[in-house]
Formats: structure tokens, C-alpha cells, sequence
């Protein structure tokens, strides 16, 4: 039987925390949001600019979480914004992630600590 690969990720919009959850044991790490940095001072771009650079750059974000999600079997996304709702939109539309089982959970903001229990407590129960 081959084992599944399970992955917990408190995310908002600047930062996601990656927990892969094996044997009972929590391996980490985090993907760092790139939204907002500004190239050039506010005053040489037009609002409709930073916002479509804003839009791009977290496009990016999700992808480059969509490239990790893609090794896994179950998921389970959790977070306090909705960064976690408007990933799972961009990732429905893609045929890849069909046989992955994606489930969302609204959270508030967490220590350390609690995302890793709030992960084992949700895998362990079997959701």
C-alpha cells in the first residue's frame, strides 16, 4: 500500500508556512509572497499599474505553491485572509490537481506551535 503524501499550509498573503505531515512528524517550510515590493518610488506609477503588478506577482505566488501541492495527495489549506479560498480557485480550474484532494479551513493567525497541532489534529482525525 503505498503511503500518502499529506501537506498542511497556513498561508495569508505575504507568507505560507508548508508543513508535510509523515509518520506522525512535521517537516517544514515556507514560500515568501513577493506582493507589494516596489522597483521604482510609488510617485512613477499609476494606481493601475501597481495593481496589476500586484495582481502578477501574486499570480506568481500561487503557482509556485501550486508546483509544490502538486506532489502531494491531501491537502489541507487554513489561514486567516482569503489567500487560502482564491488559491483553491486558481487550482480547481487545473485538470493536475483533480486527484488531489484540497480542503479548506478558515483559521486565525497561529503560533508555530498550534499550525503544527491544528495539522496532526487534521490529519490524525481522517477528514
Amino acid at each position: 500500500m503505498e503511503t500518502k503524501r499529506l501537506l498542511g499550509i497556513w498561508m495569508d498573503h505575504s507568507i505560507a508556512h508548508l508543513m508535510e505531515f509523515k509518520d506522525n512528524r512535521i517537516g517544514t517550510n515556507t514560500i515568501v509572497a513577493q506582493v507589494g515590493e516596489q522597483d521604482e518610488p510609488l510617485n512613477t506609477l499609476d494606481e493601475s499599474m501597481i495593481q496589476n503588478k500586484e495582481q502578477n506577482e501574486l499570480s506568481d505566488y500561487f503557482k509556485r505553491l501550486g508546483e509544490v501541492i502538486a506532489d502531494y495527495d491531501d491537502i489541507v489549506l487554513f489561514g486567516p485572509t482569503d489567500a487560502k479560498n482564491e488559491l483553491m480557485n486558481s487550482l480547481k480550474d487545473d485538470r493536475h490537481f483533480n486527484k488531489i484532494k484540497i480542503t479548506v479551513k478558515t483559521s486565525d493567525k497561529m503560533t508555530e506551535n498550534q499550525r503544527y497541532a491544528f495539522v496532526k489534529e487534521y490529519f490524525n482525525s481522517g477528514e
